[in-house]
């Protein structure tokens, strides 16, 4: 692979990678302030830390190019379904702004599912890269 696609691969999963490892944390620092937004939804609240972790794990594996496109394809679900279930209130502009946010990144994490890591990542060095569902 070409080395301006590597690092458009490499600046992209960096700065994805940021936001659900911050996220992640954040939920470790303010757990009960999420804890009660996340049951405001009726979702339970035992998902907090399950999704907590996969945030981080999924941000640190995006970081590394480690299982890329697995880690994009299960952080591509967490951000439909979080748009559809804490943003749907589209008559509200902010809402409406974080609904499309979600639903941008689950296209972003499709496309890098597609795509994987690219050469500047563990899963090149290694050979992990691979496709989970079907061949290629």
């Amino acid at each position: 692979m070409a080395t301006p696609q590597n690092l458009a691969l490499l600046a992209g999963r960096i700065f994805v990678s940021a936001i659900f490892i911050y996220d992640a944390t954040l939920i470790a620092r303010f757990p009960d302030e999420n804890h009660s937004f996340i049951q405001s939804f009726g979702v339970p609240g035992s998902l907090l830390w399950p999704a907590a972790l996969l945030q981080l794990a999924g941000g640190v594996m995006l970081l590394l190019g480690l299982g890329t496109r697995l880690a994009a394809i299960a952080l591509a679900t967490f951000c439909a379904l979080t748009a559809l279930i804490f943003h749907s209130n589209l008559g509200d502009v902010t809402e409406a702004i974080q609904f499309g946010k979600d639903f941008g990144l689950a296209g972003g994490f499709l496309c890098l599912a597609a795509a994987g890591a690219g050469g500047w990542s563990l899963d090149a060095r290694l050979g992990t890269d691979f496709w989970p569902v079907g061949r290629r």
